[in-house]
């Protein structure tokens, strides 16, 4: 049963976070997307990255070199070898981070479902 307190989701949101799914590669409409304000979690509204961290890694999905602090959970991912990330406020599935590529001075990678979160412009 869902949350009563979580927004709704339609059927392609609800695969992605509820079923760790993944949107098709440079389909997702905040891959390239550069306005400046907070991504927020679709299910529950929790903050979660922020534009300054947002960078274009070339990959197929909006990419963010660090999260807001406390706002991800990292777990061992199913396949074994990658790092999946989640909500921590709800538990949603948000995508990936790969660590020590050399893009950024974080070395971190958060390859994110834009169907994962909503864009919410800086005041």
């Amino acid at each position: 049963m869902t949350n009563p307190n979580y927004n709704p989701l339609n059927a392609e949101e609800k695969y992605v976070i509820e079923y760790k799914g993944t949107e098709r590669p440079f389909t997702g409409e905040y891959d390239n997307f550069y306005e400046d304000g907070a991504y927020i979690c679709r299910r529950c509204n929790a903050e979660l990255y922020r534009s300054v961290d947002k960078f274009d890694a070339h990959c197929g999905w909006p990419a963010f070199d660090k999260e807001v602090e406390g706002a991800v959970k990292h777990l061992p991912d199913a396949d074994g070898h990658r790092i999946e990330v989640e909500c921590a406020a709800c538990g949603g599935h948000l995508g990936h981070v790969f660590m020590g590529e050399g893009f950024t001075p974080t070395n971190a990678r958060h390859c994110i479902n834009s169907l994962s979160m909503k864009f919410v412009p800086a005041e």
